[in-house]
């Protein structure tokens, strides 16, 4: 038989094709460990709601309390662990557009990190703190501020994944997001305001162990928390406009006065973080429906 040679026009798409196929997989390479970055972000938000959720599980005090540093109770512990989360969250979204390896795989694992971290991690964190007990389950522990408290945090947590996924909707349609503004009060708003006056709470009431447990600022503390649960809750369902904070003030130049501002946030930050943290992240979350009010008003009067 006759070897037949190879048609030199068909032979040279081949030839071409093995170097095209090496210049991709080395694109391929480089491309990895930059999308590695915002992924790893990601995942650390996730890891700090989880770790919310475990440091609110445990005992604060009894044979089975952990000896935590700086005499923080296991709340403290976990109100830290959402802040902690939201530096995450902050970041992974604006490293990934930076390294440009945004994808549709990170906008769904951001969106599960959040639903950990801002949804259930907040609701947990709030039961605990008011001692619900075990409402529809125990005898002992079945008292109708329990079975409020309870239904108000699944509330809460639905509430948040609605959020999340009609903000996942929305951002996929480029069109109709607005940066400078949120529809609803975002989920991170909404665990920030739990999570900080969980932070006072401990503060304040059970800093220094001065407070007794049958005092009346225990029980109003707590119905304030149930409080705040609900209408952090709704605000997230809302179609209340809320600013964009990091888009609209710390992008681009600012004025002096907006500069002194931030420099006083920041003090205020180190001498009394609990109360900045209260008072910032509560009205943030007031500021939307206290304009809508004061529009109303203005309109009417």
């Amino acid at each position: 038989m006759v070897a037949r040679l190879p048609d030199p026009e068909t032979a040279a798409p081949a030839t071409e094709a093995a170097p095209r196929r090496r210049r991709k997989r080395r694109l391929r390479v480089r491309k990895l460990p930059v999308s590695v970055f915002p992924t790893l972000l990601t995942l650390g938000n996730v890891l700090c709601g989880f770790m919310a959720v475990f440091f609110a599980s445990r005992p604060a005090d009894g044979p089975n309390a952990a000896d935590l540093p700086f005499d923080w109770t296991p709340l403290t512990f976990a109100a830290m662990a959402v802040f902690a989360g939201m530096v995450f969250d902050g970041f992974d979204g604006r490293v990934a557009r930076l390294t440009r390896s945004t994808s549709a795989f990170g906008e769904q694992l951001d969106s599960m990190a959040d639903m950990v971290t801002f949804g259930v991690a907040p609701a947990f964190i709030a039961v605990q703190l008011v001692d619900a007990g075990a409402p529809y389950i125990s005898g002992s522990n079945d008292h109708l501020f329990g079975r409020a408290t309870l239904i108000i945090a699944l509330i809460y947590v639905a509430c948040a994944a609605l959020r999340l996924a009609r903000y996942t909707v929305a951002a996929r349609e480029k069109h109709s997001v607005n940066p400078s503004v949120f529809t609803g009060l975002p989920s991170p708003g909404a665990a920030g305001t739990v999570a900080a006056l969980a932070l006072l709470h401990q503060h304040v009431l059970h800093g220094n162990g001065a407070v007794a447990d049958d005092s009346w600022l225990i029980d109003a503390a707590r119905i304030g928390m149930v409080a705040v649960m609900l209408l952090t809750a709704i605000a997230m369902v809302s179609r209340l406009p809320y600013t964009h904070l990091m888009n609209r003030y710390l992008r681009g130049r600012a004025r002096v006065g907006t500069i002194a501002l931030y420099v006083i946030v920041g003090l205020s930050l180190l001498l009394v973080p609990q109360w900045t943290l209260a008072i910032g992240f509560t009205c943030y979350a007031l500021s939307a429906p206290g304009w809508w009010v004061w529009k109303r008003v203005a309109s009417v009067s």
